[in-house]
């Protein structure tokens, strides 16, 4: 058993900065991750981290282009107490020694971005986050923070009162890749969840292989509601083959979208007549769908991204690793040709329901990055506004897990108790099957919760491995992957997303026939991948849920049969409560007013 106060998951960008700010307010604190720290999938985000810096923007700007972006889906709150401290946590950044580019005077290099008014984003190359992370990792080796890396996160340890307000969480259950040794780590303090996203629920993602939303099921299933699951963004511009990113910075720098007839598209038919290339993800995403869908794309899959006419002196200079990934992987040289690129799952706005101080509705779990959903990003996130947020949030969530002074937060938490229930009948059963994927992660109401739960992972694990099944968790997992991919991307119908639910329930039956061919407890890839799975699967149906029941069409979620924003009916948060097993849909309202502004829904164009 392993004690702390305060304990991180996740080793990423929000997870070292959780870690670092829980350290400065005096806590004894541990992180622990699936990976090295700086393998992180953070270290994947190419294009910048946006902040106020320049004396002609503000603070106020910034939040309403978030605002705006978002569609309308965020919490005013929590998108002025990110707008506000950004710019000090880029500054943090600075003074701990961060490379960013730099403008002939010194200052730090900010480009232009997608869905931004003010050219906002700081960047280094186009490799902010691999700089991000090694410049925060840095700052944890110094204050000596251990660090367990190459240990999995597989349980919460939660009290079982059957208010999900009233449990504590006094720790976690991790399991020791390298060994299989399964231990307890008690947190007297606090758990920040920082395991980052879920792009592995599709088959074509910009998302790492470790991304397979552990820490929002863990906290799912723990009684957390979680929020906006729905709302998933496919970035515009990923290679066909592999899923591998290039920046928006391509064209913040002015790169340009072009269709199999040479057309510069999202002027010439209409998409964003003023901001083309640079509209929000969304609309980008959609445009070269379309254009595909109508016969203009190439090879009927993609479009073209070119950025010959930038120059090699200026590509070199700012974009030289997306050189390398588009000859890598694309065999595609970008000084002499186009970059072929296509929509890929890329980030999930929805995750676990915290206020803006990281806290959720059980006492002592605490989340930040992209597992939670305070909620800034509404039904879309802008282009640098995911590194911007996990130092901001990822800072609050530390100091508030380690018990620093900290304001008090608006944004409420948990289940009311006149929650607004959604009618709906789902066609088939969600949830529950009939073993132990099914029940609810939970504790003791007294002493020894940290140990009952790591007796009950240890059975669990070990139940998988004796299991004599006839199926591969690579199976159960493709099942997953290509209803999602089919049914709930970017454009969605309503007998799509019925088919991927029943799907998804047959990936769960069939989850119970799972068996592993290794019976190995060292480095065994295919047990890791086997719990991972089952977390994929919850999440899955929760994404399907929401896109089933919000008929509208918001951000990142387009319904064919919908295709209006419908602020009457769908102005407000889609819930999710595990309910024991029995998955339930709830609602909250959207909060539009903050202590500076009221912001009022507007249509949406760039």
């Amino acid at each position: 058993m392993y004690e702390y106060d305060v304990i991180v998951i996740g080793g990423g960008g929000s997870g070292l900065r959780a870690a670092i700010a829980a350290e400065e307010a005096g806590a004894n604190v541990a992180i622990i991750s699936k990976l090295h720290p700086v393998r992180s999938h953070t270290g994947a985000a190419e294009g910048g981290v946006n902040a106020a810096l320049d004396d002609e923007d503000s603070w106020e700007s910034h939040a309403y282009d978030t605002m705006k972006g978002s569609d309308y889906l965020a919490d005013a709150p929590a998108v002025e107490v990110f707008a506000k401290e950004t710019r000090k946590e880029v500054v943090q950044l600075e003074h701990w020694g961060m490379l960013f580019s730099r403008e002939d005077d010194g200052t730090i290099a900010q480009r232009p971005f997608g869905g931004l008014s003010f050219p906002r984003t700081a960047y280094a190359g186009a490799e902010t986050g691999h700089q991000l992370l090694h410049t925060m990792y840095q700052q944890v080796a110094k204050r000596a923070i251990d660090v367990f890396d190459e240990w999995y996160v597989t349980r919460l340890a939660v009290t079982d009162e059957d208010d999900p307000n009233d449990r504590t969480c006094h720790g976690i259950v991790g399991f020791d890749i390298q060994t299989g040794e399964i231990e307890g780590f008690r947190a007297d303090d606090g758990v920040i969840l920082a395991t980052g996203g879920l792009g592995q629920i599709y088959d074509h993602t910009t998302n790492a292989m470790a991304n397979t939303g552990d820490g929002v099921a863990m906290a799912y299933r723990a009684g957390v509601p979680i929020e906006d699951m729905e709302m998933i963004q496919f970035h515009p511009t990923t290679l066909p083959s592999t899923g591998v990113l290039i920046t928006e910075g391509v064209r913040g720098e002015g790169g340009r979208l072009f269709n199999a007839e040479g057309e510069r598209f999202m002027f010439e038919y209409g998409y964003a007549v003023n901001d083309g290339e640079l509209a929000s993800r969304d609309v980008v995403s959609r445009a070269e769908l379309t254009e595909v869908q109508e016969g203009r794309g190439v090879e009927d899959d993609h479009v073209y991204l070119d950025m010959r006419h930038l120059g090699e002196e200026r590509i070199m200079d700012r974009l030289e690793n997306i050189v390398h990934l588009a000859q890598d992987f694309e065999g595609v040289d970008p000084l002499e040709e186009p970059i072929p690129v296509k929509p890929g799952a890329h980030y999930a706005m929805g995750g676990v329901e915290i206020d803006e101080n990281g806290a959720t509705c059980i006492d002592g779990l605490f989340v930040a990055g992209e597992a939670g959903c305070v909620s800034m990003h509404g039904s879309n996130r802008l282009g640098g506004n995911s590194l911007a947020e996990l130092l901001v949030f990822g800072a609050r969530a530390g100091k508030k897990a380690a018990g620093a002074d900290i304001e008090p937060a608006k944004i409420e938490t948990g289940p009311a108790e006149n929650v607004d229930y959604a009618d709906f009948e789902w066609p088939t059963e969600v949830g529950k099957s009939n073993s132990e994927t099914g029940i609810a992660d939970g504790g003791l109401r007294t002493s020894g919760v940290v140990e009952s739960a790591v007796k009950a992972e240890r059975d669990r694990i070990t139940t998988l491995l004796d299991r004599d099944g006839d199926r591969s968790e690579a199976e159960v997992r493709k099942m997953v992957q290509e209803t999602m991919a089919e049914h709930v991307n970017v454009f969605r119908e309503e007998g799509g997303l019925k088919q991927a639910l029943k799907d998804i329930q047959a990936a769960r039956e069939a989850y119970q026939e799972v068996s592993i061919s290794d019976p190995s407890r060292t480095y065994n890839s295919e047990l890791q991948r086997a719990l991972e799975t089952r977390n994929i699967i919850d999440l899955a149906e929760t994404i399907t849920m929401g896109a089933l029941i919000r008929d509208e069409s918001r951000g990142a979620h387009w319904r064919k049969a919908h295709q209006e924003r419908k602020d009457d009916e769908w102005l407000k948060h889609t819930m999710y409560s595990w309910n024991d097993g029995s998955p339930m849909v709830w609602y909250r309202p959207v909060i539009l007013e903050a202590e500076e502004t009221e912001y009022e829904p507007k249509a949406r164009s760039y």
